[in-house]
């Protein structure tokens, strides 16, 4: 007889795990698949071992940089197998706190490959051979995986996914990274810092694309100090792999071809959703796009008892948005089993913050100028730099700015965009302000901590209303 639940989830990721945690808490019985290792691929080769990895690489800029700090540190070396066994010892830790996790909230786990074989019915073929699991519902989460260039596929030895970047058998001496998105300028900065020569290209007019002009450009600036060389417009039009390098020829943006040698190359031109093989096409569940799965605002699929989160639905493809999203579904679910304590709201994708952990650090919410523009505000804009701010001066790191972007007529806070030290964590501020429908009367009246980055959050926003009091 197969065992039944309430609610299974297909994938342990950020989204997966979350979602089964919250159904649990909502009083359903509930189950997990997960294929390789609790966490997904944020947790065990993703979001968390790629921040120590830059952690580390912080470390060692600060140290080479000790004497700005009045200190002396010589012979400064690094590593690279030490610092890799650490990012992976940070994982493992993680993976061990969400199975306890599973535990703690007696969660069902079912170590396999799940596909589904009718709307509540999935088989799971894995470690206990082959079990078909039932539910009244199945959320799936299976994530997504990088997407690959198709004149080269990557091996592991000379070019290179996220995850070999981050368990490299050797270190690059000179590196090619393709994109500039989040992944790619982290791992160039990774990787500029510890020592390799790096080059990253990116076909669009800007690096980190998604963001507001103005930090692009910024961003490109301090990268280029760094030592990391940028081709913008930019694309491979040739790229062959040796038993010892890589020759590509790129394309500049002057239509002139350039041949260049590589020791590694660092592919991370986006992602593609792992939808395959899990019984969509048998269901007839609709696709997006042609490649994501279509759902509604609180995650149902066309097929009912059937929901998808995460990464194989509509981005942006992070792992907060997938948790959020887990919560969502989760909640809705119970909603439709008969609890109405719960009140779940379609998530509004203009209040997802954006992160970049390279150096400078950078985050965004919302709309940027130009797309605010685009929308046909009117706006009021406001700019602070950090070297208006005295913590920032005090920490050494006076390079950055946080902008912000308002409906001239009603107030209203549309985007916030940030470069600089620990931006990552100040965002946050704004995206509660966003999710509260914040005008800049409530944030002007906030009284912000002294001295701390925050202020500049302040400043940023007297800013655009003509108020600046530090510049």
């Amino acid at each position: 007889m197969a065992d039944t639940y309430d609610v299974i989830v297909l994938g342990s990721g950020p989204g997966g795990y979350v979602a089964a945690i919250r159904a649990a808490q909502l009083g359903l019985k509930t189950a997990i698949v997960e294929r390789e290792r609790l966490g997904g691929i944020c947790l065990n080769w993703g979001c968390i071992p790629t921040k120590a990895l830059l952690r580390s690489a912080e470390v060692l800029h600060q140290m080479k940089n000790a004497k700005d700090y009045g200190l002396a540190a010589e012979n400064i070396t690094a590593d690279l197998d030490a610092v890799v066994k650490r990012s992976r010892g940070v994982a493992d830790k993680l993976n061990q706190g969400v199975t306890h996790l599973m535990k703690k909230n007696k969660i069902a786990v079912h170590m396999g490959t799940g596909k589904l074989l009718a709307p509540g019915k999935l088989e799971v073929t894995g470690e206990k051979g082959t079990e078909t699991l039932e539910a009244k519902h199945i959320i799936i989460a299976t994530g997504a995986r990088a997407r690959e260039l198709p004149k080269a596929k990557s091996d592991g030895e000379r070019i290179w996914t996220y995850r070999h970047a981050m368990t490299p058998k050797e270190m690059p001496s000179k590196l090619l990274v393709v994109g500039s998105g989040a992944i790619g300028i982290e791992f160039a900065s990774f990787y500029n810092d510890m020592g390799a020569d790096v080059t990253v290209v990116e076909m669009m007019d800007r690096i980190v694309p998604v963001e507001d002009a103005d930090v692009s450009a910024f961003l490109e600036k301090q990268l280029t100090k760094q030592g990391i060389k940028i081709k913008t417009k930019a694309n491979l039009s040739a790229i062959e792999k040796g038993a010892d390098n890589v020759k590509v020829t790129i394309k500049n943006k002057d239509g002139k071809e350039e041949a260049a040698e590589f020791s590694h190359v660092i592919v991370a031109i986006g992602i593609v959703p792992n939808v395959e093989n899990i019984g969509l096409e048998d269901l007839n569940i609709e696709p997006d796009r042609k490649f994501f799965i279509k759902i509604d605002g609180l995650g149902r699929t066309n097929v009912k008892g059937v929901w998808a989160i995460g990464d194989c639905v509509e981005g942006p493809w992070l792992a907060h948005k997938a948790s959020h999203e887990g919560v969502t579904a989760a909640e809705a679910i119970a909603r439709e089993l008969g609890n109405t304590e719960v009140h779940p709201h379609p998530l509004d994708r203009s209040n997802i913050p954006g992160c970049t952990y390279c150096h400078p650090q950078v985050a965004s919410v919302g709309l940027t100028e130009a797309k605010a523009k685009e929308a046909g505000y009117e706006l009021k804009v406001g700019t602070f730099p950090f070297m208006g701010n005295g913590k920032a001066i005090a920490l050494g790191e006076p390079e950055g700015f946080i902008k912000t972007v308002f409906d001239a007529k009603t107030g209203e806070l549309l985007g916030a965009h940030m470069i600089g030290a620990e931006v990552t964590e100040l965002i946050q501020g704004y995206v509660v302000g966003k999710t509260l429908e914040t005008t800049e009367a409530e944030l002007i009246a906030s009284v912000f901590p002294h001295p701390t980055l925050s202020e500049m959050m302040h400043e940023a926003t007297l800013a655009a209303f003509g108020r600046a009091i530090h510049i």
